[in-house]
């Protein structure tokens, strides 16, 4: 058994001390200049950074109704590993990088505070966290490293800049000129932004400068050597070090003195004035997010006098401290809020300003069926459900009705809600092709900005985890009972129309999902991989034999017959090929047939989806009657009938993930609707 001590040398071995020593570097100030010339990324601005720290993960073209997207892997990989993966918004993410590549290059962007604008639930608030979460990631990276200084104390401590400051600030205004021409020219690492030095001391820093000035009769460089340790920056949320969140509360106890930092009053006591710098704490959350990035919680819910604070903050990039000069900062605004509160922003005369100085970001809810299936699939899956089968279509069921809420509905009088919701899902349906679906999303003006939240399916699927204790698995239905259970407490739901459309909803989910055990079901009997062999043979050789105008062998007979058009119409008719297509059809099997030929390849049904489902329910038309599937609904079962089930529920299993309850329970919902005659075809 091991010791105490033995599980803390364990722990030893597994210490990086290097890792440790190189995060707490310090050097002096002409050291950090050959630092800069070898690097001169570490003086980038507080967008550039984390823009660099974006792209530092990756990119991939990606195809969106013909669009070229670019998806940035930082909120798909990156996100994913912290939990926090985010699908289904290439395109609001894309546009959300795009500002913070202008701002970064300078083009005007950085002068605004970046609005995330969108419902509750849409990921706004986990996109902050994980660009926040990021940088803090980065700054601890060889690529992402940054730099401050900190001033010498008499007692031979170190107190540092408050307000992390770049130590290229601590060069006197008239020599930055000279200076960065001759940095910029001797730089030897990449420099695709250029060595510039923004901003000036903060108030406190401005003061230690002077003091020391005049103790070196003004000889800055010989002040900078003795006086000033730079020291590596790692930027971190927890220890408020360029990482900044301000969240709005009760009106009585909102001070804007937590934006930009307050007086030290045991300290004015003993420097004899308030506006000495010494007396001040420079710790609002835009004192502490300097060099980084600063997180607004529901903006727009702030008391005016913190909004005032924004318009210099974002526009000039400078804070005004209680009694002292404004004091440069240098990070990136990032705020969300949600409709009623950007409404009520568009409706105030007196937030004009402000509303001047944002760029509003939309983040929409998913609208694509397998993107909102993957946000629950997070939380809902065999591994982190330990005890409980989710039975397959469990989540999609539930998602299919999120995203139903959320879609506009279409002009086009012949397509419905669900074959819309299909069609953005990357289904194709005849007579609807790509050009018709980007149609479709350009009427829908503001879609995805209102429906159901994935914080309300969550909370449902949880309900149904935990409301039947008995079962060993959850299944549609129970998930659909609590969906429907919980509407009528819904705080976001308005009126009694909302409430019985979104039940209407559910409706068409119901008979959706039933459609599709019912296909299951009817696979899974039909999954006779020799029958279907045989059928698919038998239909190609008469095929064939119809499009080259030849007769068919019969096996039986050694003759030549006609080709069989009562089998070929039989298999057809399953996909709904009319009387009037079938020529096309047919010879559209043939072409591929013979293109597949051409690159030397063998024909197999499974590569053709439209055709297997054909092949497939011909054959549990031929075979549903010696199944006697309805006899499920019966006590009385024999003996052969049950091998033939027990045979289907293992296909069920096998192929399509149910355990022995769940396939049993979906074997008898669908027995029970063969029963009533309910047959599709």
């Amino acid at each position: 058994m091991a010791t105490a001590q033995g599980i803390l040398d364990g722990l030893r071995s597994q210490m990086d001390l290097s890792a440790f020593q190189k995060l707490n570097w310090e050097c002096s100030f002409p050291e950090y200049l050959e630092i800069v010339m070898k690097q001169p990324t570490v003086t980038r601005t507080a967008y550039q950074r984390l823009f660099d720290m974006i792209l530092s993960h990756g990119t991939e073209d990606i195809y969106e109704n013909k669009d070229k997207l670019t998806r940035f892997k930082f909120f798909t990989e990156f996100a994913t590993r912290h939990g926090d993966g985010i699908y289904g918004l290439d395109r609001p993410l894309m546009t959300l990088v795009n500002t913070f590549k202008s701002a970064a290059l300078g083009y005007g962007t950085e002068r605004r505070v970046i609005l995330l604008h969108g419902p509750v639930g849409s990921a706004k608030s986990t996109i902050a966290r994980l660009l926040k979460r990021g940088l803090e990631e980065y700054s601890r990276s060889d690529a992402g490293q940054l730099f401050s200084f900190s001033w010498k104390s008499p007692d031979g401590t170190y107190a540092k800049d408050p307000m992390h400051g770049e130590p290229l600030q601590l060069i006197p205004e008239e020599y930055r000129t000279e200076l960065l021409g001759q940095l910029n020219a001797q730089a030897t690492g990449p420099n695709p932004y250029g060595i510039k030095i923004k901003g000036d001391l903060c108030p406190a820093s401005r003061y230690e400068f002077r003091e020391r000035l005049t103790q070196y009769n003004g000889d800055w460089l010989e002040m900078l050597k003795h006086e000033v340790k730079i020291f590596r920056l790692t930027l971190s949320e927890k220890d408020r070090i360029g990482i900044g969140t301000f969240q709005p509360k009760d009106e009585k106890n909102q001070d804007s003195t937590e934006l930009t930092g307050d007086m030290n009053y045991r300290k004015i006591a003993e420097y004899g004035s308030d506006s000495d710098p010494r007396a001040f704490n420079f710790d609002g959350e835009l004192n502490i997010a300097n060099r980084g990035i600063v997180e607004f919680i529901e903006v727009l819910k702030l008391d005016v006098a913190f909004l005032y604070d924004l318009l210099g903050a974002s526009q000039e990039h400078k804070i005004k401290p209680k009694k002292f000069a404004q004091t440069d900062i240098d990070e990136v605004i990032l705020a969300h809020t949600n409709e009623p509160e950007y409404k009520r922003l568009q409706n105030n005369e007196f937030m004009e300003a402000l509303r001047d100085r944002t760029v509003k970001i939309d983040i929409p809810y998913v609208t694509r069926l397998r993107d909102e299936v993957r946000i629950y699939e997070k939380d809902f899956n065999d591994v982190k459900v330990k005890g409980k089968h989710i039975a397959p279509h469990t989540v999609e069921v539930a998602a299919m009705w999120a995203v139903l809420t959320r879609l506009n509905p279409p002009k086009n009088a012949s397509l419905s809600l669900m074959q819309k919701l299909k069609l953005y899902n990357g289904k194709t349906m005849p007579g609807f092709t790509e050009d018709n679906v980007i149609e479709l999303k350009r009427d829908a003006i503001h879609e995805g900005m209102t429906g159901i939240s994935p914080r309300y399916i969550q909370d449902k699927i949880s309900n149904a985890l935990v409301a039947h204790p008995d079962e060993d698995n959850i299944n549609p239905f129970m998930v659909i009972k609590q969906l429907e259970d919980g509407l009528r407490h819904h705080a976001l739901i308005k009126d009694e129309d909302q409430h019985r459309h979104f039940k209407e909803l559910l409706s068409i989910v119901r008979e959706e999902y039933e459609d599709v055990v019912k296909n299951e079901v009817q696979r899974a009997i039909a999954a006779d991989e020799e029958a279907l062999t045989r059928l698919c043979g038998n239909y190609i050789d008469n095929v064939k034999a119809y499009t080259q105008r030849e007769k068919v062998r019969n096996r039986y007979t050694g003759g030549y017959d006609d080709p069989d058009e009562r089998l070929m119409r039989s298999v057809e008719e399953k996909i709904d090929i009319p009387e009037g297509r079938k020529e096309d059809f047919r010879r559209e099997i043939m072409n591929y047939i013979g293109a597949l030929a051409i690159d030397g390849k063998k024909f197999d049904y499974r590569t053709n989806e439209r055709l297997q489902k054909a092949l497939e329910l011909k054959l549990f038309e031929d075979q549903k009657d010696t199944i006697k599937l309805t006899s499920l609904v019966s006590n009385v079962v024999d003996r052969a009938t049950q091998e033939k089930i027990d045979v289907v529920k293992a296909r069920l299993i096998r192929n399509y993930g149910y355990n022995e309850s769940s396939a049993t329970d979906v074997l008898n919902f669908v027995a029970s609707i063969f029963a009533r005659g309910q047959t599709k075809k």
